[in-house]
């Protein structure tokens, strides 16, 4: 039985990614994980296609200098803009939120749901497209909810301020009567409390990230690249304020981390 106890690769905008981090290491806790927050860019959801393509591209090829095994793109917006070329100019498996998002929406009966997520990723249409192929007759309500990003990059996570931002990002689907909501953005994980608050405990939240782990665990165990390491690292690297890094790892990784420092990634051309 091969192993591989290379890490995973895992990149956001921001912290958002902890949210998928944080799952990973409930399903796949002998994975070793590395992550870049690129908050020195922060925000990309109202960055252009173009833009976010290269941001993205930078980081895959720092993650590939660490030696990762595959790579997850912990971010929505990142995913709708350059999934498809990370996949293309990476030689290691490179898995985004978006397609696993809506596969765990449409396990369900709904009939109605909303999406929100940042500007770019409701304007570049990604979950709407990906929900109609895979279920044609659901409707689909999208609204871009990009204040709230900041919110949770700046740790306001439970204040006022947050409950009122999520008030009036969501009023949108007052009176939709949507059955569930997906959060395209892996920051929006942080703020479930504050949009319970305001959408009632019926409309169900679905967080991109357990049917994105469960696909990657799927594809290391098919390919019997599950590490067996007794001890497991989590490595965090931010471009931005390691600050911000710290404070969100110490409030969202429950088992803490092993490393968390900043990084300079060189602008290229």
């Amino acid at each position: 039985k091969r192993m591989d106890k290379r890490p995973i690769g895992v990149m956001d905008s921001g912290l958002g990614g902890l949210s998928v981090i944080r799952v990973l290491r409930e399903q796949m806790p002998q994975e070793s994980v590395i992550f870049v927050g690129d908050q020195g860019h922060f925000p990309y959801g109202t960055k252009t296609k173009e833009q976010i393509q290269q941001l993205a591209l930078r980081i895959g090829k720092f993650l590939l200098e660490q030696d990762v095994k595959m790579m997850i793109i912990a971010c929505n917006t990142a995913t709708a803009a350059a999934l498809q070329l990370l996949q293309n100019e990476l030689p290691i498996p490179v898995i985004g939120v978006i397609e696993p998002g809506a596969v765990a929406a449409t396990q369900h009966h709904y009939k109605r749901i909303g999406v929100i997520g940042t500007e770019s990723t409701i304007k570049n249409g990604a979950y709407a497209k990906t929900l109609a192929k895979l279920n044609p007759t659901l409707s689909v309500i999208s609204s871009s909810a990009q204040p709230l990003v900041s919110i949770v990059e700046h740790g306001q996570t439970g204040t006022s301020e947050a409950q009122k931002a999520v008030d009036t990002e969501l009023e949108v689907f007052d009176n939709k009567s949507i059955e569930a909501l997906i959060l395209g953005c892996t920051h929006f994980p942080f703020l479930q409390k504050e949009i319970h608050n305001k959408l009632g405990s019926n409309v169900q939240l679905i967080d991109p990230a357990f049917e994105t782990i469960r696909q990657a665990k799927e594809l290391l165990t098919s390919e019997n690249q599950l590490s067996d390491n007794l001890t497991s690292s989590i490595n965090l690297y931010s471009t931005g304020d390691v600050k911000d890094l710290v404070a969100g790892a110490q409030k969202w990784l429950p088992n803490g981390y092993s490393k968390c420092a900043h990084i300079e990634l060189n602008e290229e051309g």
